[in-house]
């Protein structure tokens, strides 16, 4: 009996049609296009201006975009998986919303918070549902709409993060495809190097947490680089160890859209070459879980059936990982 993989079927994407570009920044921020060119890679982001939308609003976008192009109808889906770090309202969950507002009325649905890992880790939640036999068809959407945690006055995070959605749909294959292998990792120490202060638990909202914009995104920048470096490097190093994979196997790096210093780290430490490196960092900046999933959408029409591609990710908490995956289809 031939074992029963998961593989990606079919991809959909959704970016917000404002651009916020350096040269924009360079008027809010003491900030300038070089400084962040040479230092991330980005150009520009994109900005979810409209009103009264958030993460659910971009995941809708994308899964529809995915359902038009594979040809099914939402209903045949069996889970809907929402990874974010921005869901739409604090308890109410933001993958039921998406689900139902799909038309996915016979799937089940939640969200998944691991930072910027958040897809990789859903990759790996989605494929052990189809291993089980349980389930055929899984959605993973990695959205989040970080413009609302950011403050454009803080050059160390303006700089950094845009909005958008990606999507991918898992389903059962025989031919040795799809999800081959997976390292994920995570390590406590990072809670104090990116967060949000209040909000939560420990510090609720109050009057005085809003007044000292504790309610957006912290980053100490130079340890979360060192660790990211680092990290991202061995954990894909070690996948490609294990599986007996040489640079020369690897048609595809997928790497976490975080900082284009840390993605050329990575691909030196796994001997890729450049050509093999997914990057759209300089377009969209860093759109946390949907950095992953928009690679693939962006690049959907070069893969081919059978490509190896390697994932990596690191995220705050922290959370890291690495995915061997062979790709299932020709676009």
């Amino acid at each position: 009996m031939k074992k029963t993989t998961a593989a990606i079927t079919a991809v959909g994407g959704y970016v917000p049609e404002f651009v916020l570009s350096n040269k924009v920044l360079e008027t809010m921020v003491d900030t300038n296009d070089e400084w962040i060119t040479t230092r991330t890679g980005i150009k520009e982001r994109r900005i979810l201006k409209e009103e009264n939308a958030g993460t659910s609003y971009m995941a809708i976008k994308a899964a529809e975009d995915l359902l038009q192009k594979r040809g099914i109808d939402a209903s045949e889906i069996d889970f809907v998986l929402v990874a974010t770090a921005t869901p739409d309202l604090p308890v109410a969950s933001t993958a039921a919303y998406v689900a139902s507002e799909i038309g996915a009325v016979n799937a089940f649905a939640y969200d998944l918070q691991a930072a910027c890992s958040s897809f990789l880790y859903g990759m790996s939640t989605a494929a052990s549902y189809i291993e089980s036999g349980r389930y055929k068809k899984v959605l993973v959407i990695g959205a989040d709409k970080m413009s609302s945690i950011i403050d454009y006055t803080d050059r160390t995070t303006c700089i950094i993060f845009g909005d958008g959605a990606g999507a991918a749909l898992f389903e059962p294959n025989e031919e040795g495809l799809g999800l081959q292998d997976e390292y994920l990792r995570s390590d406590g120490i990072g809670r104090q190097f990116l967060k949000i202060d209040a909000g939560g638990s420990i510090l609720p909202a109050s009057e005085e947490t809003v007044k000292n914009k504790q309610h957006y995104v912290y980053q100490d920048g130079k340890s979360v680089f060192k660790f990211a470096v680092s990290n991202m490097a061995d954990v894909s190093a070690l996948i490609m160890e294990r599986n007996n994979l040489t640079h020369e196997d690897v048609q595809w790096l997928v790497p976490h859209q975080a900082n284009k210093r840390i993605i050329d780290a990575t691909a030196n430490r796994m001997g890729v070459e450049p050509k093999k490196v997914m990057i759209n960092i300089d377009r969209y900046g860093n759109t946390t879980s949907a950095t992953l999933p928009l690679l693939l959408y962006d690049y959907e029409k070069q893969l081919k059936k059978g490509d190896n591609l390697i994932f990596a990710a690191f995220g705050g908490g922290f959370t890291w990982g690495s995915i061997y995956l062979k790709w299932a289809y020709n676009s």
